[in-house]
């Protein structure tokens, strides 16, 4: 007969293998440069380029909210396509990169920031502490 403690709680977290390395399975290494980035700079980031595009709007747009949104979705196609980084990525060392797939870093920057907006990929994340907008887009974040 199966028992309550065989089949562990969802408070108990994602199943993971003792000793995984987040990022192994996308090919980043465990330390160090172009591994996986710690989670408080994500949000840190998020933070600093969503504050940038709300005072380019205050001062441009006089703070309209359709302006602050259209400004976050360039800065984010725009420095992701021309850098791998947006500039609040860049403050807190932080950079993305490509770890599937053939698509051109346009294309990637685009379906990354379109699934973001819809917040629900940016909060679900796999066992290599990717968002599934990441997952979707065949990109990492990673450390600079």
């Amino acid at each position: 007969m199966i028992e309550r403690k065989d089949l562990g709680s969802w408070m108990e977290g994602a199943p993971s293998a003792p000793g995984y390395v987040k990022g192994a399975s996308l090919g980043l290494p465990a330390a160090g440069p172009g591994s996986v980035a710690p989670f408080w700079r994500r949000p840190v980031s998020l933070g600093l380029d969503w504050a940038l595009c709300l005072a380019i709007s205050a001062v441009v747009f006089e703070g309209d909210a359709l302006a602050n949104l259209v400004l976050f979705v360039a800065v984010n196609v725009l420095f992701l396509t021309l850098f791998g980084v947006t500039p609040g990525q860049y403050a807190m060392r932080l950079r993305v990169r490509p770890v599937r797939g053939r698509m051109p870093m346009v294309l990637r920057a685009v379906l990354r920031t379109a699934l973001m907006l819809l917040l629900l990929p940016a909060v679900v994340w796999n066992r290599d502490a990717q968002p599934l907008h990441d997952v979707a887009a065949g990109t990492a974040v990673v450390a600079a």
